[in-house]
């Protein structure tokens, strides 16, 4: 496949895999899903690399979520492959069941559909301009499944309802001191932070590594049919007025009004 929302690299045992939209805050379009189902599968299967890591190109984000640009309803087209126009969920499970950990390096905002990716990883690392959080109630979305329930796993159920219902934004610090991140670093130093704990990956034993991957994913597999059955309901929740008054909103620059639009 050749990429032109992603970029991927492989160096030393480890592969890189870069979302290229930084004019859009490497928001994700169909085509950035697809192409990065189609790097995470080469680079999960290919014998020679121990470690993937998952960023965004440039200073400003390390992922936003879904392109709003691109989404009116269902994102993208409607035939596209996915429940919500993309096959979100099918990158979900692929960062879950490649026997390679996935390390998010983060830069810059890492919000909705972005910060589900890094806590999606098996490790993140962040830079101290990091930026965490949810908007999906502020914009008619959710993320079922993984993005809610194994958020909660992650950094505890008050924690992960509070990140969710109230869609506020914290620190690389906050997120580190709730165990969204497992360490923080000067931005200047994220690079060579990232490398040094790859250089560390690559001299395990990769079977134990994906043997105990799949040992910590199988506690949190019910999650799986949870957001199997939660993106199926977004299909449907994506096509009423109260979701697009988000989108509708956000276009005309003013506060959304959900309630007027509630059935």
């Amino acid at each position: 496949m050749t990429y032109e929302d992603i970029l991927y690299e492989s160096k030393n045992g480890a592969a890189t895999i870069t979302i290229n939209r930084p004019k859009v805050y490497n928001a994700f379009r169909p085509r950035t899903v697809v192409e990065l189902l189609d790097a995470f599968m080469k680079a999960g299967w290919d014998r020679d690399i121990g470690v993937i890591v998952l960023t965004g190109a440039g200073e400003r984000a390390f992922c936003t979520g879904g392109d709003q640009s691109d989404h009116d309803g269902q994102y993208g087209d409607q035939d596209a492959r996915g429940d919500v126009g993309m096959p979100v969920a099918e990158l979900h499970s692929v960062i879950r069941d490649v026997p390679k950990p996935v390390i998010a390096k983060v830069r810059g905002y890492s919000i909705g559909g972005g910060n589900v990716l890094a806590t999606l990883c098996d490790m993140t690392i962040a830079g101290e301009s990091a930026i965490f959080g949810q908007v999906g109630p502020k914009m008619g979305s959710v993320d079922p499944g993984f993005g809610t329930a194994y958020l909660a796993r992650v950094i505890g159920e008050k924690r992960a309802r509070e990140m969710w219902y109230m869609c506020r934004r914290y620190s690389a610090r906050e997120a580190y001191e709730m165990g969204l991140c497992n360490k923080v670093v000067p931005d200047d130093d994220l690079d060579a932070e990232v490398e040094t704990w790859c250089d560390e990956l690559a001299q395990r034993s990769p079977t134990a590594v994906a043997i105990a991957k799949r040992s910590f994913n199988a506690d949190t597999e019910s999650i799986r049919g949870i957001g199997g059955l939660g993106f199926q309901a977004l299909r449907l929740y994506y096509d009423t007025d109260e979701s697009k008054e988000g989108v509708q909103a956000l276009g005309e620059k003013r506060p959304p009004d959900f309630r007027r639009h509630m059935p």
